[in-house]
């Protein structure tokens, strides 16, 4: 008998707990009638609480509702501060969990009751929801969801945070989300710009990382709450998403970098610089690039043409040099941003492919590469050159070569037949030489470029000069070598009749120069020239040169300087 009664008392316990409605004598009886999946911690004495309910009598009759009053009730467990049944019955008690609670009258208000509202020995029923629960003992509890595989720098104090927030209560109900205003939140940490529990929070955290804060009401908004959204003693849940950091102080960064082994020479303040690069956020997230538009970014550097931060980056780089470089706000846009591509305060990551650079004061580099033993005679203005060459630009992209073609190049020097820069390599050159020419944009296609050739490129030039004719000055279409026939007109009148047609004039030309004597305009054929120089001395176009027709270009040169002159 004394067996059958212990275990029925037992039951009686185990229901009143786990929430199947039971009487005990006297006592509070519980019906957990809701209760969530996940119960990650219980109501115990010291506990505080936040918490809905309805109060009525056995009758169902309501008395009290805190839903009415449009106010959550916040108690302290166990300090004697709420009716006895009240702190009996939320014992054990989950957020998010609805329990009746039926307190008898020696629990609640006894013999005397409360006022008008609550008769004596009266028997009530609470239903209630939990919204809260903390401990003044609670610390700030995170737990991280998700953290980056590379974390190369974390949060500490002082640091400069950007990040996404979606902000609920721990009942569920959302406060706020950084992710409904479409911008991120950003604050100096530990230094009062936003809650203790975040300044708290937030370190320790990469970029990239996803963290659920719990932070306890005192550690949040306290007894005031904030606004219509956050009441007061409310435990504040955040899952936050890293998006940026860095510091005031920082300085530019470069994380890698890959040199060429042949480095001669490095950007300095007043270079113009070609580049390619991908723009990122520190998060990964690209913002722009130059592969994209397929090309290169140009600038001066230095001289205050790009943000601050690049400007430094980019100085000490060598060509065909890789650089990752990071930036901070204060170097890069700043506060301000740039327009609704760069959000305010972010750190930018640039991947850098220098493609060449120059300055505006350099010359024509030439590298001899090989240069036969004999040279007796080189190339200088007004010489027919006849040429091979590749172009490139300086990383090794070909460009043009004349090997794509069936001859080699011909260019007469002085003679704006090619870019200035190559016209500069093609002289003092022998017969056989090779040299490689470097050439700057402004003795070159300059910065708009040419068909196939991109603006401002720096180009490279390999050269064998195959051949070269000697040339004659301006304007002139033969040249003495030796000292000129003292009576000219004599000499060239072979058959002595005081005239000189044109079979008679070109044999005489022919003559002085196969006896080297005398030399013609390269590049044009003999019978070319002998008529053009024939015309010119057949002033009255009678077909015939006599003695007082016939002038040295010298001495035409020299009436037509006095003529002038008498014209001033």
């Amino acid at each position: 008998m004394f067996v059958c009664c212990f275990i029925l008392l037992l039951l009686d316990m185990w229901c009143s707990v786990e929430g199947n409605p039971s009487r005990g004598v006297g006592d509070v009886v519980v019906d957990r009638y809701s209760i969530p999946k996940v119960c990650t911690r219980e109501v115990k004495d010291g506990d505080y609480v936040r918490y809905h309910y309805n109060a009525t009598f056995v009758d169902g009759k309501t008395f009290d509702s805190s839903h009415q009053r449009g106010d959550a009730k916040v108690g302290l467990i166990g300090e004697g501060r709420l009716i006895a049944g009240i702190d009996k019955g939320l014992q054990g008690m989950c957020v998010n969990e609805r329990r009746t609670i039926t307190i008898p009258p020696h629990l609640a208000y006894g013999s005397t009751g409360a006022g008008d509202v609550v008769p004596p020995d009266t028997t009530l029923v609470f239903d209630i929801h939990l919204l809260d629960l903390w401990n003044k003992a609670d610390l700030v509890v995170t737990k991280t969801i998700t953290t980056p595989k590379d974390c190369k720098r974390s949060v500490m104090r002082s640091d400069f945070v950007r990040y996404h927030y979606n902000g609920t209560l721990l009942d569920g109900t959302v406060f706020d989300s950084s992710y409904i205003k479409k911008q991120t939140h950003d604050a100096l940490v530990g230094e009062g710009w936003q809650i203790q529990g975040l300044d708290e929070g937030l370190l320790g955290m990469c970029v990239g990382e996803i963290r659920n804060i719990v932070i306890p009401p005192f550690k949040a908004y306290g007894e005031k709450g904030s606004g219509t959204m956050i009441p007061p003693q409310a435990t504040l849940v955040f899952d936050v998403l890293l998006e940026d950091i860095h510091n005031p102080k920082d300085n530019v960064t470069i994380e890698s970098q890959v040199v060429p082994e042949s480095c001669t020479r490095k950007t300095v303040p007043g270079d113009y610089i070609r580049y390619h690069y991908n723009g990122t956020f520190l998060n990964g997230v690209s913002f722009d690039s130059s592969y994209q538009r397929n090309s290169t970014y140009n600038t001066y550097i230095g001289m205050g043409y790009v943000i601050a931060g690049m400007d430094q980056a980019l100085l000490g780089i060598c060509m065909g040099e890789l650089r990752r470089v990071v930036i901070p706000p204060h170097l890069a846009y700043g506060e301000g941003g740039a327009g609704n591509v760069i959000p305010p305060s972010a750190v930018l990551v640039f991947d850098i492919h220098v493609i060449d650079f120059h300055n505006p004061n350099d010359t024509v580099n030439i590298h001899v590469i090989r240069k036969p033993e004999v040279c007796n005679e080189t190339t200088e203005p007004n010489d027919l050159v006849h040429y091979h060459y590749n172009c490139s630009l300086v990383d090794g992209t070909h460009l043009f070569s004349s090997h794509d073609y069936e001859n080699h190049q011909d260019a007469v020097l002085g003679s704006d037949k090619v870019i200035d820069g190559l016209d500069e390599g093609l002289q003092g050159m022998c017969v056989g030489e090779r040299r490689v020419v470097t050439v700057p944009p402004h003795l070159g296609h300059g910065e708009r470029g040419a068909t196939g050739v991109p603006g401002s490129a720096v180009l490279v030039f390999e050269i064998e000069m195959v051949s070269f004719e000697k040339g004659v000055p301006p304007g002139y279409l033969f040249v003495w070598l030796e000292e000129t026939p003292s009576d000219l007109y004599k000499a060239m009148d072979l058959d002595k009749n005081e005239v000189v047609p044109k079979e008679e004039f070109g044999e005489f030309i022919k003559q002085q120069v196969a006896e080297g004597k005398g030399r013609i305009k390269p590049g044009v054929t003999v019978e070319e020239v002998i008529g053009d120089m024939f015309q010119n001395q057949d002033r009255n176009n009678d077909g015939v040169i006599t003695p007082d027709e016939l002038k040295l270009k010298a001495e035409e040169d020299k009436e037509r300087e006095e003529a002038r002159h008498e014209e001033l």
